[in-house]
This record gives C-alpha cells, structure tokens and sequence, in this order.
C-alpha cells in the first residue's frame, strides 16, 4: 500500500514497521556486509553510442575518448580493487547497453531484472539476466507490462531502498522491486528534475548520502530523510552529477570511493578529499555523462558468497 506523502507523489511502499523482530537483529550483519562487493558486470561500449543514444544535451560525444574512459573504469574495478569482472561485449544495436545498471537491481542473492523506462532499452536486459544466472543468482523477472523500472533510479542505503518516480521509473516498477526485497523497506521520491535519482545522489558509506546542492536534489534528500525510520548524514557536494559516486568496503582496501576528478569538478572533488578514512579514486566520466551516463550507470556490482 503507498501512503501519500504530504505535497508530493512520494510513499511508503513497505513501512519498516512490517518488518519483523527477527529482521531487524539482522540488520547490524546487514549493514556490516555494506558496499562489500566481489564481482562487477560491466558491458562494452558500442560505437553506435555517440550518435544513437539517448541523451537529454546536445553535446557531441568522443567515442574515443569515451571507450578509453570506460577501459580506465574496468581497469580500476579489476586491478585497483581487485573485483572479478564479468565483461559483456557491446550491441551495436543498444547503444546504451554500456549502462548496465538500469537492467537489474541486485541486493544479497537475488537480481530483479528490471524493465526498463525506455522501449529502445528493453533488450538490453537479455545479456545482463544471463550473466547474473551463471553466478547462481535467484532470478526475479519484472514481467508485467505496465511497469518501468530503472536500476538508476534505486538508491540501496544498506537499510531500505529509495526508488526515483522519473521519467523512466513508475509506481508499479518500485512495487515489484519492493515484492522482489521483502527484507527491505521501500520508498518512492519524485524526481521533478535529472534523468534518475542517482542523477544527483548516492551513497558514501554507511549511513551517507552524497547529495548535489540544487534545489531538486535538496528537496528529494528532504524527501527521502522524512521518510525514513533512520537517520543519515549528507555530504553536500557543490554538482549535482558529482553526486553520483561508488561506495565500496573491501578486504585490505577498507572504505574505498570512487569518484569524479578534480578535472571535472573541481569544487566537488574538494569536498570529497575531506573523507579522510576513504580511500578516494578518481575515475574520469566526462564523455559517458553527455550521454546521461554516471560512474554507478556502468557496472552492476554483487557481492557473490563462496558457496553459490
């Protein structure tokens, strides 16, 4: 049931209420296993991107430069941090098939493959549903037809889940995902402005939410924060694309943030050089984000237990 939130479109979808005694004590080893990840899905970049992708700007993308920005990006998740990489190869004819997370949502060990917003996007799922089968995920498929659901638009905090209502996300998408998560709450917040939620959010650690400073993004945060049973700390940062960063906690690396350089944004990057028990990893984005595309829009990241 989704209780209205006053003057907006936002709700409750799974009240953390329903959730039981026995998962709430859970919730300490829950929130220990945050950002611990062994496996990332990333696909290639098709050439098709620089002409045929969706894109909200006009700005001309350099499929060069773009295809060197993403082999930096997969090198650091692989010898950087030391991840296993499950490599895709692109479609030319999905040329946003590089944007891997809009396809599936993955929390513990099940993947809700999701539906996404955009018809043009819809096969692009096929691939990212059968990677996530070979490492013996539980396959959740979002079948019906009148929901859009976006992996862009799912902030996971670790406690519940926040779903963007985006022009790609609806009511019935955050639903099934919330059937799919039943451990979790699950939130709705409008996203009045940017292309996801995550356009402008993520998450810093546990209990962090990294936050652009306009009004849209300060309002949803507003948003998220009264709808929440708990308390998070915010890092404001100056750009709201900036925002959108990856939270890792991995053996002999500790708490690890990838981030957008001081290249890009400068003002930003400085505000995340003051996290000083991370260990911060710029990753240059500037020809993917013309596109629409973030640094979390890139791989699918899991956190495969040593028995499955």
């Amino acid at each position: 049931m989704l209780t209205d939130f006053p003057g907006c479109s936002a709700g409750s979808i799974v009240s953390p209420c329903y959730l039981s005694a026995c998962q709430g004590e859970n919730m300490a080893g829950l929130m220990a296993a945050f950002g611990c990840y062994t496996h990332a899905i990333v696909r290639g970049v098709p050439t098709s991107l620089a002409k045929e992708a969706l894109r909200t700007g006009q700005a001309e993308v350099d499929s060069s430069k773009a295809q060197r920005e993403h082999d930096a990006y997969v090198h650091v998740l692989r010898s950087t941090l030391g991840l296993e990489i499950v490599e895709l190869p692109a479609d030319e004819t999905l040329p946003d098939c590089v944007f891997v997370e809009d396809a599936a949502v993955v929390c513990g060990d099940t993947a809700l493959i999701t539906r996404p917003g955009a018809e043009s996007r819809r096969r692009e799922t096929e691939a990212v549903k059968g990677a996530l089968k070979e490492l013996n995920l539980n396959i959740v498929e979002m079948a019906d037809e009148n929901a859009t659901l976006d992996g862009g638009d799912v902030l996971f905090t670790g406690r519940e889940f926040f779903v963007g209502l985006s022009k790609r996300t609806n009511q019935r998408g955050a639903e099934i995902l919330a059937d799919a998560f039943k451990d979790y709450a699950v939130s709705t917040v409008p996203v009045l402005e940017g292309l996801h939620l995550k356009s402008f959010c993520s998450m810093g650690g546990p209990g962090l939410i990294v936050i652009g400073s306009s009004e849209p993004a300060q309002k949803a945060l507003k948003i998220m924060q009264q709808m929440s049973d708990h308390r998070y700390d915010k890092l404001t940062v100056p750009d709201d694309l900036a925002a959108n960063c990856i939270y890792m906690n991995l053996p002999n690396k500790g708490q690890v943030l990838l981030h957008c350089p001081r290249e890009e944004y400068p003002e930003s990057a400085k505000v995340f050089e003051k996290l000083k028990d991370h260990m911060l990893v710029p990753v240059s984005n500037s020809e993917k984000v013309k596109v629409d595309g973030a640094l979390t829009c890139c791989s699918v990241l899991i956190n495969k237990k040593a028995n499955n």
